[in-house]
């Protein structure tokens, strides 16, 4: 494969670190170098991770990218996600471009050139009135990106298919939006297959995100205990030569360091499997 290790990350919300010199040594005990770092605590608590760029690089470790996070999202179900997630609901529009702007200059201060997040349900039907809200806010975002940092946005995978995100990203005919692709994301959400759908964004990818589960909501597991063909969604990121982060996931379980270093190992040996 043309894959390599060198591509993966550590998604710094996943082991739920209290500092950033306990972030260093997370990604220490798991053997990773590279971060894809939560924006959010670096402006909303600046007196305990403001400095996380300089301790993270004291230690050997790269920032790769950031994740801009929707504020009062509720996650408890895919009901209430759509009520509350992204940028969709007009009721917290205002505060989530005042934290765009200001993970935008996070993002500057960081060095960075790309940051993700969830847009929430996009429509599928562009008669809807809030397709077109959801387009606007999208492009008022990348632009906002593209103007302060020089960087792109891509939004995360799970929440529609992946015919539905690909005719929306060519309507929004921005080239600074690309997508983050989540393979559990697809059958957390039961929008299709992980592979099948990486096939059809793989020309507009700019990272990965390394995630497993089982269909159905609630569903998340270890990496390499769920229903992700893994062998044939690195084949297709194989085949097109992908060179972005592949940025390893937990979002449940207790021991997540255990769980992301053994995720590193499995991935490793995929990779390195002829």
């Amino acid at each position: 494969m043309t894959l390599t290790t060198n591509q993966l990350a550590l998604c710094s919300w996943s082991v739920r670190p209290q500092t950033p010199v306990e972030l260093a040594e997370q990604c220490d005990a798991i053997g990773l170098k590279r971060v894809q770092l939560a924006l959010a605590p670096v402006f909303e608590n600046p007196s305990v991770w403001g400095r996380v760029g300089q301790v993270l690089a004291d230690a050997g470790i790269s920032v790769v990218s950031g994740m801009y996070s929707a504020v009062d999202e509720d996650y408890s179900t895919p009901e209430r996600i759509r009520e509350t997630g992204g940028i969709v609901p007009n009721a917290t529009w205002e505060r989530n471009w005042a934290n765009a702007e200001t993970s935008a200059q996070v993002a500057r201060a960081l060095g960075i050139d790309s940051i993700t997040t969830h847009a929430g349900f996009i429509p599928e039907n562009e008669d809807e009135p809030q397709f077109a809200v959801v387009v606007e806010r999208i492009r008022l975002i990348a632009d906002l990106f593209a103007d302060v940092f020089g960087g792109s946005l891509a939004l995360e995978t799970g929440q529609e298919s992946a015919a539905t995100l690909n005719r929306f990203l060519g309507i929004v005919n921005r080239p600074n939006v690309l997508v983050n692709f989540d393979p559990a994301n697809m059958l957390l959400y039961e929008m299709g297959d992980p592979v099948d759908a990486v096939r059809q964004l793989v020309g507009r990818l700019g990272s990965v995100h390394l995630k497993d589960a089982n269909r159905g909501w609630g569903q998340e597991r270890p990496l390499g205990e769920g229903e992700v063909d893994w062998d044939g969604f690195l084949g297709v990121l194989d085949e097109a030569g992908f060179a972005g982060t592949m940025a390893i996931e937990r979002e449940g379980g207790e021991d997540r360091v255990d769980d992301i270093r053994r995720a590193v190992d499995f991935i490793s040996a995929c990779i390195s499997e002829e």
